[in-house]
């Protein structure tokens, strides 16, 4: 989905509730920057940690040659105890973890700005606030996953591969992140850290695009329908803000798991196996993958997919809103 068509389906969506105004936010000029990233490196770390084996079981699902049961989430969680212990849910997560850091800099820092600068934009354009607020979450969401990537896509590709370290369809063997970074530099070069930065882009723009859309709109429908017009003086309780918000996320993270799974599934495969020694292609993924089990072979591991996803998303929306709150400046809010 291109950002017109996921900001015009977002003002679409939203023009039944023109006149509700969300609860007032937290925006880039009002944030103290240096508390901001440091805060939110330690609080994105500890969510990442908390959700990382969801991620470990879903990439193991996405390379396996087949569905290795009628019940492939149980089937998978237990090999993976029975086989390397708890350790096994957190392969690659210290690598992961130092590169989500900066990532996520780059990532809050791309999203605020074009929010902030695109929103204003199209107010003083004259465009509706639901329909300016909905095209400026979808640029931003935009924006975001292109700059994260630059730094995402080496981390992804080795965290991946130390994933699936122990599975069959593993094409080498790595002692550790340091191990994996120089086999990939000496065995593909530069290029190597960057495969499946395309497909990673074209996961990821369309996705953040209809998730932050997604997020403004929902948002808008819950306020909607429990009567906060955000005209009459009321103000909801923190716990209310954060329970719209936590669910609202929820619903757009599940949506975008949905949607984008078959490019994760191509993107994973890209990033973490050689067929036959044969640079991967997306043309080669996609056809190995139809000859092991048809287009059903590219929804393998949705469940994890969406239950991370869904779960991640209102996790770390609520942590970020609490994150953005902190770190006002004083005085702000």
């Amino acid at each position: 989905m291109s950002f017109t068509a996921a900001a015009a389906e977002a003002a679409s969506a939203s023009a039944a509730a023109a006149e509700i105004h969300l609860p007032a936010e937290v925006n880039w000029e009002m944030l103290d920057k240096s508390r901001f990233f440091f805060l939110g490196a330690a609080l994105f770390s500890a969510v990442s940690a908390a959700l990382y084996p969801a991620v470990v079981l879903k990439t193991r699902l996405q390379v396996a040659h087949s569905s290795p049961s009628p019940s492939p989430l149980r089937a998978g969680a237990a090999a993976i105890l029975r086989r390397e212990g708890p350790r096994g849910f957190y392969r690659g997560f210290a690598t992961s973890l130092a590169g989500t850091v900066p990532a996520r800099a780059l990532y809050m820092a791309a999203l605020e700005t074009t929010k902030s600068g695109v929103g204003t934009a199209a107010l003083r354009l004259g465009v509706p606030e639901p329909a300016a607020s909905a095209a400026s979450s979808a640029a931003a969401g935009i924006s975001a996953a292109v700059a994260a990537q630059v730094v995402w896509t080496p981390v992804d590709v080795i965290s991946q591969r130390l994933m699936v370290q122990g599975c069959a369809t593993a094409s080498a063997k790595y002692r550790g992140g340091i191990d994996a970074f120089k086999k990939i530099l000496m065995s593909d070069g530069p290029r190597g850290l960057y495969r499946g930065f395309g497909v990673s882009i074209l996961t990821y723009a369309p996705s953040n695009a209809v998730w932050w859309a997604s997020y403004s709109v929902t948002q808008r429908l819950i306020w909607g329908a429990v009567g906060y017009d955000g005209a009459n003086g009321y103000k909801p309780e923190s716990g209310s803000v954060v329970a719209v918000q936590g669910l609202s996320a929820a619903v757009a993270g599940g949506a975008a798991a949905v949607v984008t799974m078959p490019l994760d599934t191509i993107k994973t495969r890209m990033q973490v196996l050689d067929e036959g020694g044969a640079r991967p292609t997306i043309r080669r993924t996609v056809r190995a993958l139809l000859r092991e089990g048809g287009w059903a072979a590219c929804y393998r591991g949705l469940g994890p997919r969406w239950a991370s996803m869904s779960m991640s998303a209102a996790t770390m929306i609520t942590t970020y809103e609490f994150l953005k709150r902190l770190s006002a400046k004083e005085g702000s809010l």
